[in-house]
């Protein structure tokens, strides 16, 4: 028989999958492979359901802490990586599965966000930096806004600040600026699992956080807003008579503005 419930964020057995034995019951992986159908039908034609199903298979087994996540949000972080078409836990950096207590916690990567602001196709150009104590750096807002930054050769020293640059097809630009003060500040509130890629790769999570920043002045389409605003962030997946429902745990969109909004 297949397991059913109407709670949510639970996951019911879907009728074309193979049920657990009683006596062991499923983990992390047999999820994974159970669902590899669903999984399937999420995925856009830029990765294969197989190479997916690979590549979460080695997230969990790189990551013992994964395989303690309920089913229901990793397989909730798991899709929202596949719809996006984006590589989780790999050297690309596109997209990571974080361990966060009991639930699996879905996060964009700096490189997976300017993949899909270059599929938005309104994006000519992006590009982000961090400025360090030693570069020449200058910049000013207000109706002549200004950014200028020259690299030091050498001795740069600590980073100071972080930048983002955007370019549109149309001829429009936009930058942003954050201080290191600001993106910890960002990191401390939002960011709060462990061994998350803020420990490994600090200079990519720190642009990728000056980006999302950018672009929220940046005229781009709901799509792009609704795949920002899944990061960082925990969704369920209710799975039940083969169809995958993602329920979203923490904030919601204004089809008609394009707005985020956190739900209290």
């Amino acid at each position: 028989m297949n397991e059913t419930t109407n709670t949510r964020g639970a996951i019911a057995t879907a009728s074309n999958n193979k049920p657990a034995k009683a006596n062991k019951p499923m983990q992390i992986k047999d999820y994974i492979k159970s669902y590899e159908r669903e999984i399937a039908k999420a995925l856009p034609s830029v990765i294969t359901p197989e190479r997916f199903a690979r590549m979460a298979t080695t997230a969990v087994t790189q990551n013992a802490a994964l395989a303690t996540c309920s089913p229901q949000s990793f397989i909730g972080a798991m899709l929202t990586s596949a719809q996006l078409g984006l590589e989780p836990n790999t050297p690309l950096g596109q997209a990571y599965l974080i361990p966060y207590g009991n639930n699996c916690q879905f996060q964009l990567g700096y490189r997976g966000l300017i993949e899909l602001a270059h599929r938005s196709g309104d994006i000519k150009s992006i590009e982000a930096h961090v400025v360090y104590a030693g570069d020449e750096f200058d910049f000013e807002f207000g109706l002549e806004p200004k950014l200028k930054h020259k690299p030091a050769k050498k001795d740069r020293g600590d980073a100071t600040w972080v930048y983002a640059v955007y370019h549109t097809k149309d001829g429009g630009y936009g930058f942003e600026v954050m201080s290191v003060e600001d993106i910890n500040r960002h990191r401390a509130k939002y960011s709060k699992a462990k061994n998350s890629p803020w420990d490994s790769a600090w200079d990519e999570m720190a642009k990728k956080t000056v980006i999302k920043k950018v672009l929220k002045y940046a005229p781009l389409k709901t799509e792009f807003v609704r795949a920002m605003a899944s990061d960082e962030t925990t969704t369920d997946a209710v799975i039940e008579n083969g169809d995958i429902e993602l329920v979203p745990g923490e904030y919601t969109i204004i089809e008609s503005t394009g707005e985020v909004v956190e739900v209290k």
